[in-house]
């Protein structure tokens, strides 16, 4: 079975519907028969790299909407994700570009580190408020899950996996995905956002019933 998972790692949601999927797998008895597949996504991806303001006055003014509102909705983000066991600073997280980061994550894939990758760059950006637009500290992440130096900064300085973050992008338009985090089991069956366990788990026992029925 697989999972394709279209996510960004700015995405508050997505981080939280990682913990969950994990926990519905977790209760799945085939869970060993389950592979997950990373797909990019860009919330934003007319963002820049730097900006002079933290996350809250950056969504303010991009959304038009009062800055008070947007510390409450970060509150509620915050509590949800720490029903999942994650520590997030939304008051301080730095929002950046982050089609370096989807490009890494191919990177990864192709070194079989895709899980660990994107792991660890939802920590560093909403536990550790790392900059993750900075191919430097990218660097520095990559190295942490394993994978080599050199060829990281050789990817950063060419169009590499340029072109297979696009299509996936692309891929996302065509089957009609317009936010993440959005799953697609076996190409049959889609569980749109960050959803209870039980309805992953749920979504995950349907198709596998419906294919192994024969």
């Amino acid at each position: 079975m697989i999972i394709e998972i279209w996510s960004d790692i700015v995405c508050p949601f997505c981080y939280i519907g990682k913990r969950r999927l994990e926990m519905a797998l977790s209760q799945f008895s085939h869970r060993d028969e389950v592979k997950i597949e990373y797909r990019s996504f860009e919330l934003q991806p007319d963002a820049q790299i730097d900006y002079d303001v933290k996350f809250p006055e950056f969504l303010a003014e991009k959304k038009g909407i009062p800055l008070e509102q947007v510390i409450s909705m970060n509150q509620q983000l915050t509590n949800q994700a720490k029903e999942v066991g994650l520590t997030y600073h939304l008051d301080k997280v730095v929002p950046t570009n982050t089609f370096n980061a989807h490009r890494l994550i191919q990177l990864a894939k192709h070194n079989g580190k895709e899980n660990e990758m994107v792991e660890r760059l939802f920590r560093a950006y909403f536990t550790e408020i790392k900059h993750v637009g900075d191919v430097d500290i990218l660097s520095v992440l990559a190295v942490e899950v394993g994978l080599d130096l050199q060829e990281v900064q050789s990817m950063f300085n060419s169009n590499k996996y340029q072109a297979e973050v696009r299509a996936q992008e692309q891929d996302a338009q065509q089957i009609g995905v317009t936010g993440v985090p959005f799953y697609v089991i076996n190409r049959k069956y889609a569980v749109s956002g960050a959803q209870h366990p039980q309805t992953f788990l749920d979504a995950i026992e349907k198709v596998w019933q419906e294919e192994n029925q024969k």
